[in-house]
């Protein structure tokens, strides 16, 4: 308790000389900088995860071609989750002397369970959302159904005509607006019939050999359904799939894990530059605490006494700042949402106490990381400090000391970016880059100071050589600033003006499945009646696949149940002589036009990795009862979310030509001409036209969101790069006082000192802008090439206003700081110290 004490007297001495404010403002911001943007992201998280689940219907559902035990709702509902059932299946629609092939949906009471239906009876837009109990009644009554615009468009249909389905006829009470629970598939995009489920015995359309897909939709607390999935995965059977959101829509998926990645890097790079602030902070705070370590000695403290002493204070602080730095993110979140409309008006949900938690042993680890353990050099000082002041830092282990710097950066990388592949890369890329720039501006410094003779910069220059690492450190800690602030104003527009570049205007929202070799000119001659872009017709050939190297497998070869259903099913394979320009070669080499080996197969890289397919493989597979092998030559990325025609496996046009195939294509339909799609239907009934404009509003609408939230939340990087920036000019000012002091001892007037200081600060600024351009330049195109997955197009603008941008900034920042020591007496700046 003694020292316990003694180390709050201490705290209390210290506090009222300063000592402890720039640290304890350091962790204040880098907990409050990772609560804001954890609990910001959060809760943009939850929200895009919520409209993407509004497309499912449901948290999760299990979907099969039989009968789904009761077991599973048992299940759900003993965990206390929701669960509603629906029966999903074609059948025609008949009117007046029409018939139409429609997919008809019928629902029971609390249907839908996540998302909102919007229907328009005749008197105006009704609205419901899933699992509010005004949605209970949302659905069609008994004797009527709901029809899609498609189905109302193509049969000139009106609310309140009947339509026929099966041996009953139904009123039409609504039009369906904005529909949810569909999956991006072949055989689910055909006009839609929503119904009551009481009424679908009466039809006689539930036959034996129906093509009926029987829905079981859960939704309820995430944790309830976790478990859940985890227990139903291992009663599956063959023929049952368990989706969310995820599993479900692959275009949706690949926007969510390329949002939540760009935010979990904004949160990533508060947490660099907040630990960068703090270790500078330590660094000057060890130093200045030498001398009175060294009289505690000669009292005759011990080395663990002293090291008590600091570590209450630094525990007690700690503590007291991540409460502090935890309500400051909570309340600057709120107040960030509420200032901007959009998210205010989304309705945003609230966030939980993960992410506060997550930073708080973020900040803890900061600490421990950054500040602490240099702490071990005052636990090595050495008594004869007292009588020679010019013995330097106690000796103490760089590797242990920084090794667990890195440790904890590597870490923190692994936790906030949600992807070991992305967590290790850019750590590497960032400790490579710290390495890089520190050796290159310590040979700057000392290449300048050798060769520039101009005399007004060489006592500057001079200066900077002789400080040479401690110079290095501070334009390494002044280059991650201007990084920060580059990143946030320049790089950062341009990577998301080019993410939204990705679904242009003209993104195509129709694909047509089904045509026949003979219907090929056919196709594109329609097309070209219409005044449309002529479309790419692809070929396909339906194969199931059979062997890998000659070693049979089936569903039973796999426990994944997601590999078992591809090995259970036909693949849809293709030919082509050049790469689609949406695909991407990971691996191998695409043939030539040139090549005479005719069997060579190209394979996306997802689906490889799922059934265990590597380079150089031979795949067996079964067509039309027709057997052929070929060798995995290339491995491929699919842009899934480019909304263009994809497929899992590529062939030589040798290779398949010769199989029957059919055609799909793929083209943008404007709303001027959305009849053309329905006049396609109707000279060429065997096509199938899918309209997935609710697949790529969806997928515009999360662009949209992160585009508008991401800047808000670079802005908390902005203001840790300013402490960094604050700290790293902070960190020599104890040298400066003393540098000061003794060339006004010498004669030196103020204008001298002026100069000296601004050439130094110029040059610092000068050679932390170029490496802040460089170091932004190089996270735009990780960001671009491992994220986003666009194309990164350098911008010379970030170079330009990295490098004047530094010098001014740097230059302004270090007047501010040093002007009042140029006019000060030597003996007043002596006693200040």
């Amino acid at each position: 308790m003694e020292t316990f004490r003694l180390s709050l007297n201490l705290l209390r001495r210290d506090w009222r000389a300063g000592e402890w404010r720039v640290l304890l403002l350091a962790l204040v911001l880098a907990v409050g900088s990772l609560s804001t943007v954890g609990l910001f992201a959060d809760r943009v998280r939850q929200a895009l995860w919520q409209q993407a689940t509004s497309l499912l219907g449901a948290d999760m559902r299990i979907t099969s071609t039989r009968a789904l035990p009761p077991t599973y709702r048992e299940m759900a509902e003993g965990r206390g989750l929701r669960a509603v059932e629906s029966r999903t299946f074609p059948s025609m629609v008949a009117y007046r002397e029409q018939v139409l092939l429609a997919e008809i949906q019928a629902v029971e009471t609390g249907y839908p369970l996540r998302g909102q239906i919007e229907i328009d009876d005749g008197a105006g837009l009704l609205t419901g959302r899933g699992g509010e109990r005004e949605a209970q009644s949302l659905i069609p009554s008994r004797g009527t159904v709901w029809a899609d615009e498609r189905l109302m468009r193509r049969l000139d249909l009106r609310v309140g005509e009947e339509v026929g389905l099966g041996t009953q006829r139904f009123v039409v009470a609504a039009r369906i607006v904005k529909d949810i629970d569909q999956t991006l598939g072949f055989a689910s995009f055909a006009p839609r019939v929503l119904m009551n489920e009481a009424d679908l015995a009466a039809t006689g359309l539930l036959q034996e050999g129906s093509r009926i897909a029987y829905r079981l939709m859960v939704a309820g607390e995430a944790e309830q359904v976790a478990a859940l999935r985890a227990q139903w995965l291992p009663r599956l059977s063959g023929n049952e799939r368990l989706e969310n959101v995820t599993d479900a829509r692959p275009e949706i998926r690949t926007a969510l894990e390329r949002a939540e990645h760009f935010l979990g890097l904004a949160a990533l790079t508060a947490a660099i530059l907040a630990g960068v602030a703090m270790a500078l902070t330590a660094r000057r705070y060890v130093a200045r605490h030498l001398d009175g370590c060294a009289v505690m000695r000669c009292m005759g403290a011990q080395q663990g006494q002293v090291l008590r002493l600091f570590l209450y204070q630094f525990v007690l602080v700690g503590f007291l700042a991540v409460l502090a730095g935890s309500l400051l993110g909570y309340v600057t979140q709120a107040m960030l949402i509420e200032s901007i409309a959009s998210m205010r008006e989304a309705g945003l949900p609230q966030p939980g106490m993960l992410p506060v938690l997550k930073a708080g042993v973020s900040g803890f680890a900061l600490l421990i990381g950054f500040a602490f353990l240099p702490l071990l050099q005052l636990r090595r000082v050495s008594p004869l400090r007292v009588l020679r002041r010019e013995m330097g830092l106690p000796a103490v282990s760089g590797w242990l000391i920084y090794g667990l710097a890195i440790l904890v950066l590597a870490i923190l990388f692994l936790w906030q970016a949600g992807s070991l592949k992305l967590g290790l890369t850019v750590l590497g890329g960032l400790l490579a880059g710290l390495l890089v720039f520190g050796v290159l501006a310590w040979l700057l410094l000392q290449g300048l100071a050798r060769h520039v003779y101009l005399s007004g910069a060489r006592h500057a220059l001079n200066n900077l050589a002789r400080h040479g690492r401690s110079a290095a450190v501070q334009v390494v800690a002044l280059s991650l600033g201007g990084m920060a602030l580059l990143l946030l104003t320049l790089v950062r527009g341009d990577l998301l003006q080019s993410w939204q570049g990705k679904l242009p205007a003209d993104t195509p929202n129709r694909f047509v499945v089904n045509i026949q070799p003979d219907q090929r000119q056919a196709v594109l001659d329609f097309v070209e009646a219409q005044k449309l872009p002529p479309p790419r017709l692809l070929p396909m050939v339906k194969g199931r696949l059979l062997a890998i190297n000659e070693r049979a497998i089936n569903g039973e070869s796999y426990a994944d149940p997601r590999a078992q259903g591809l090995v259970e099913r036909e693949f849809n394979l293709s030919y082509a002589d050049n790469m689609p320009q949406w695909n991407e070669l990971v691996s191998g080499r695409w043939w030539a036009s040139s090549d005479e080996v005719a069997g060579q197969l190209s394979v996306e890289e997802g689906i490889a990795r799922t059934l265990g397919i590597r380079l150089g493989d031979e795949l067996t597979y079964d067509v039309a009862g027709s057997r052929f092998s070929a060798r995995v030559t290339s491995l491929r990325k699919v842009q899934w979310d480019s909304m263009q025609v994809n497929f899992f496996v590529i062939g030589t046009q040798r290779l398949l030509q010769d199989y029957p195939s059919s055609y799909l294509t793929s083209f943008y339909l404007p709303p001027d001409k959305v009849r053309a799609g329905d006049e396609l239907v109707r000279v060429f009934p065997n096509l199938l036209v899918i309209d997935t404009g609710a697949a790529i509003a969806q997928v515009r609408n999360i662009i949209a969101q992160v585009t508008q939230t991401v800047g808000a939340v670079f802005l908390f990087t902005l203001l840790s790069g300013v402490v960094v920036l604050y700290a790293a000019l902070l960190s020599t000012q104890d040298e400066r006082v003393q540098q000061v002091a003794i060339l006004r001892t010498l004669g030196a007037d103020s204008a001298y000192l002026r100069r000296l200081h601004m050439g130094e600060f110029a040059v610092l600024g000068l050679l932390s802008g170029l490496f802040a351009a460089a170091g932004a330049a190089l996270t735009g195109w990780v960001l671009a090439r491992h994220v986003l997955e666009i194309p990164y197009q350098s911008n010379s603008l970030v170079w330009l206003t990295g490098v004047l941008g530094g010098m001014v900034l740097v230059m302004l920042a270090g007047w501010l700081n040093t002007r009042r020591l140029t006019e000060m007496s030597p003996m007043r700046i002596l006693r200040e110290e």
